[in-house]
């Protein structure tokens, strides 16, 4: 396949790529989507919206974030040579910035007076009313209660911030009962709320806005790295739940020579419940109003899904990267709950940068690879910074005494 003209020809007209994406709503909501549809295509070819996101990005967010090669980590490994473009030095510690500063400029484009969005991890959330609270926006945040109880820093950055956040309790509580509950909430106030999903996820087109609006991170990563060494890196990797940071990074890769590997929580294991690796071991399926690879049950329907990281713990995925997928672009890989830990303290040892557990996932894969190639060089996006995760990890696995050392 030819990529020169990808971002071009995909998504269609339809919101597809390929036979992914789409949007299936309700009738209710078909206008409401159109319209957000017309808005986004107006203003991404407004030289004052782009003019305008881009003084937002360097100003307030502190872009562009830089790429940083871990000598130690890699020296312990090897030979080959792992460095990190530094997402979680981006204004709130994570990636999620990038999107909802453009919603939040889309969302008074189109004369919104409030936005509302699910939260997983909370950094969505956190970034969300961040830009709330820069747009003169009223928040709310839809977040599952098991979620709220992992998450504490991060809940109460949203409600200093000025968010409303609302528990949810039905189901297993985490990110795909808070999706449930927010379109519940944009079916009722669609007329003067815009709804800023929180990753490459939904009906179109939300997958579309989410990556365009990350795809700077991986431009950024691309030149740095480029400068840096006078050459591009071996593989690039990042974690993927729904796919907002990866699909963002591994774009502006797709038409080089390059490995791309996206990194899916595998949990505590291989039984359905247990995980929440949806390319890994899931199948074509709708939800939440898009067509992609998606976990079951029996029935058929959505299955109970689990990671240690709250922003993964998602049953689907975004449909460009079930695409990038099937035509041979992108392989997907897992890490386990015990890798991710293990690489959460190692990076934190040896390089004195805590991660998000999300983040922790392309880094316990980085390392793993790092082992086997022997020589060359990885690039992984490092999503989010750990702060959120602290009381979480400290509670359950300590200090980390033994994840010091390495085998």
């Amino acid at each position: 396949m030819d990529f020169s003209r990808y971002l071009k020809q995909y998504p269609d007209a339809d919101g597809r790529f390929g036979k992914y994406g789409g949007a299936y709503l309700p009738e209710q909501l078909i206008p409401a989507f159109k319209e957000i549809t017309h808005a986004y295509q107006t203003i991404c070819h407004s030289s004052d919206f782009i003019n305008e996101l881009r003084r937002i990005r360097k100003e307030f967010q502190g872009r562009p974030t830089p790429v940083y090669h871990c000598k130690t980590l890699s020296r312990k490994l090897g030979s080959c040579q792992i460095y990190l473009k530094r997402e979680d030095l981006n204004h709130t510690g994570a990636h999620k910035l990038n999107h909802c500063m453009g919603e939040g400029l889309l969302a008074q484009f189109m004369g919104k007076k409030r936005i509302i969005a699910e939260t997983g991890a909370g950094q969505h959330g956190v970034a969300l009313a961040t830009a709330a609270a820069f747009f003169g926006l009223d928040c709310t945040i839809y977040m599952g209660e098991v979620d709220i109880a992992k998450q504490a820093p991060n809940v109460a950055r949203m409600k200093i911030l000025g968010a409303e956040v609302v528990p949810v309790s039905t189901g297993l509580k985490t990110l795909k009962e808070a999706v449930d509950a927010a379109f519940e909430d944009y079916l009722q106030n669609y007329e003067t709320t815009i709804y800023c999903i929180g990753s490459a996820v939904g009906p179109h087109p939300f997958p579309m806005m989410v990556r365009d609006f990350q795809y700077v991170v991986g431009v950024e990563a691309r030149e740095q790295f480029q400068e840096m060494m006078g050459f591009l890196p071996d593989v690039v990797t990042a974690c993927v739940g729904g796919g907002s940071n990866s699909i963002g990074f591994f774009l502006p890769f797709v038409n080089d020579p390059v490995d791309i590997v996206g990194v899916e929580p595998l949990g505590r294991g291989k039984e359905m419940g247990d995980h929440a690796a949806s390319m890994s071991y899931g199948t074509e399926g709708v939800m939440h109003g898009f067509d992609s690879i998606m976990l079951k049950d029996a029935e058929g329907n959505p299955a109970p899904v689990y990671s240690i990281a709250s922003g993964l713990d998602y049953p689907s995925v975004g449909p460009e990267h079930a695409f990038l997928r099937d035509v041979g672009r992108v392989k997907y890989e897992v890490a386990s709950d015990e890798d991710a830990v293990d690489a959460f303290f190692k990076l934190s040892r040896y390089e004195g940068i805590i991660p998000a557990l999300e983040s922790s996932h392309a880094v316990a894969y980085a390392m793993k690879l790092a082992k086997q190639m022997g020589t060359g060089s990885i690039l992984v996006n490092l999503s989010g910074r750990g702060d959120k995760d602290l009381d979480y990890v400290i509670d359950h696995y300590g200090y980390g005494e033994k994840y010091a050392d390495f085998d």
